[in-house]
């Protein structure tokens, strides 16, 4: 499991799979659980480019820090974005 073009070609099928699985969960109605299981999809694929072929794993603990910093600071503006959204009123 050391070889990375095996491990790249592993990612490369879990993705085609992950891929997959969201296009036959668009045409499936769940109700209230669309979007949480669509967002745990991409999430998991956005972890699996972010660990592999952007090579966090093997990187240095300041580009860890950096990668948590950006993903802290995407968080503060989603939730400042829905705490607009969430205090707008309708006329």
């Amino acid at each position: 499991m050391n070889d990375p073009l095996k491990l790249q070609v592993k990612i490369t099928a879990a993705l085609m799979l992950l891929l997959a699985a969201t296009v036959a969960f668009a045409y499936v109605d769940l109700g209230a659980f669309n979007t949480p299981v669509a967002m745990a999809v991409a999430l998991a694929k956005a972890a699996m480019i972010v660990a592999v072929f952007m090579r966090m794993r093997e990187s240095s603990g300041l580009m860890r820090l950096a990668l948590f910093a950006g993903i802290f600071w995407l968080g503060i503006l989603f939730a400042l974005g829905l705490s607009d959204f969430l205090t707008r009123t309708t006329s």
